[in-house]
């Protein structure tokens, strides 16, 4: 049998258990069994067993359940609404007044909590209904707090890139540090879109409270648990004290206390916590080791090697084939979570990028923003569904709110790919 009729056959059968209502990992799973059973004579569950011990005990698989955990603490205690507090006087006298409050809010969290969705449902909580009460204009509320809440999976730490990290095999501490500058470029643009749109139409964000210089220190205090937490977390692993591992560990001791310290810690908001970081890690583990499955399954097929054989005879030059990447995942965003998306296309298009001449620390960055246009295009975007549940407007309403931070997003694309320093300088000022 042709190796095209066995990658279109596996193509359709994941297509249409993805498609049904089988969970993505168990349809990772059976895919993979599937491209064993009918097209090798490998066992396919020696092979299973082997993946699931390879991919579940490691020391570094363990910083994603830790960093889960932190963000589940900050999400349910009262650190997060103090962030809200805290920054609403220093936005006041900006274009687009507390507007910006979604932005940088979602930037402090995002450097906490790891997850996009986390981070979107966290701070949407807390200023969408003052936003909406003071008559703050919906299209550029809902949108501008869909674009910021994907900070969370580019600003470190982040699940995504962890995932990332283990399964390209490239160094977490670095793929964080490396998502700092498009972390801020990506949050600086979005706010300079709000301050344009008001300053051409001051009625989108009505004036409010006026706050002196006095009134803004005081509200320092709110602030300072998130920020110290971002200096423990990315301080201990820049300044190599740490691993990422160790630096989670760090992470989940420190909300507990700033949590216990807010009193807003008791046993019940701590179980919901725990809980909470079970469910999410134990469906990202899933998905993870089927994916990991069935990429085995296609690499003995020898699917990447003639695909990255067939790409490299079309002679398309770097930049092309970046284009076609973007264009791929944009796609696939439209059906697959981030985690998914990651673990299922690695075997294919590491091997294409890096033979372009890429370094696969600058295709993580670049992956993971990819990710972050996924989480705002319908019908899967978690963002989207996020803020539906907040609000309760019709989804394709809140796709279209989202349409400028979409755009935004794939101009830090560009610009990113045409200066890949700008993702590669500060990892190499480690290695240094």
């Amino acid at each position: 049998m042709s190796l095209t009729v066995v990658s279109l056959t596996i193509l359709g059968l994941l297509i249409l258990l993805l498609g049904s209502t089988i969970w993505v990992g168990i349809s990772l799973f059976l895919v993979g069994i599937a491209a064993f059973v009918l097209f090798t004579s490998s066992p396919p569950m020696t092979i299973l067993s082997n993946i699931l011990w390879n991919n579940t005990n490691s020391s570094t698989m363990m910083a994603l359940p830790l960093f889960i955990l932190m963000g589940e603490i900050l999400f349910r205690s009262k650190i997060s609404e103090n962030l809200f507090k805290g920054l609403s006087p220093w936005m006041s006298f900006l274009p687009g007044r507390l507007i910006h409050v979604n932005i940088v809010a979602s930037s402090l969290f995002a450097a906490v909590s790891g997850s996009s969705a986390a981070t979107t449902a966290t701070v949407g909580k807390i200023t969408l209904p003052e936003l909406l009460k003071r008559n703050y204009d919906r299209s550029l509320t809902l949108g501008s707090l869909a674009g910021a809440g994907t900070l969370g999976f580019l600003i470190p730490p982040s699940m995504v890139m962890l995932v990332y990290g283990i399964v390209a095999e490239v160094s977490i501490g670095k793929l964080f540090i490396a998502g700092i500058i498009p972390g801020i470029m990506l949050a600086l643009a979005l706010s300079l879109y709000t301050a344009i749109r008001c300053l051409i139409n001051p009625d989108l964000a009505p004036g409010g409270d006026h706050y002196t210089w006095a009134d803004r220190l005081k509200t320092l205090p709110l602030l300072l648990p998130v920020i110290l937490l971002i200096a423990l977390v990315l301080g201990s692993i820049y300044a190599g004290w740490a691993t990422p591992t160790e630096a989670a560990s760090v992470g989940v001791i420190g909300a507990l206390f700033f949590a216990a310290l807010s009193r807003s810690l008791n046993r019940h908001i701590f179980w919901d916590a725990i809980l909470g970081a079970v469910k999410t890690s134990a469906m990202i583990m899933l998905i993870v080791v089927g994916a990991s499955y069935l990429s085995v399954a296609v690499g003995y097929l020898g699917i990447p090697s003639e695909l990255t054989e067939f790409v490299g005879s079309l002679g398309l030059s770097k930049y092309e084939l970046i284009v076609i990447m973007a264009i791929m995942y944009i796609i696939l965003g439209f059906m697959l979570d981030g985690f998914s998306m990651i673990v299922m296309s690695l075997p294919l298009a590491l091997p294409l990028i890096t033979a372009a001449g890429f370094d696969p620390l600058w295709f993580g960055i670049f992956l993971v923003i990819m990710i972050e246009v996924a989480q705002i295009t319908p019908p899967v975007g978690f963002n989207l569904f996020v803020i539906n549940g907040l609000v309760k407007d019709d989804i394709l309403k809140i796709a279209r709110y989202a349409l400028p931070s979409f755009l935004i997003i794939l101009g830090v694309v560009a610009v990113i790919t045409w200066y890949p320093q700008l993702v590669l300088w500060l990892p190499n000022m480690m290695v240094k």
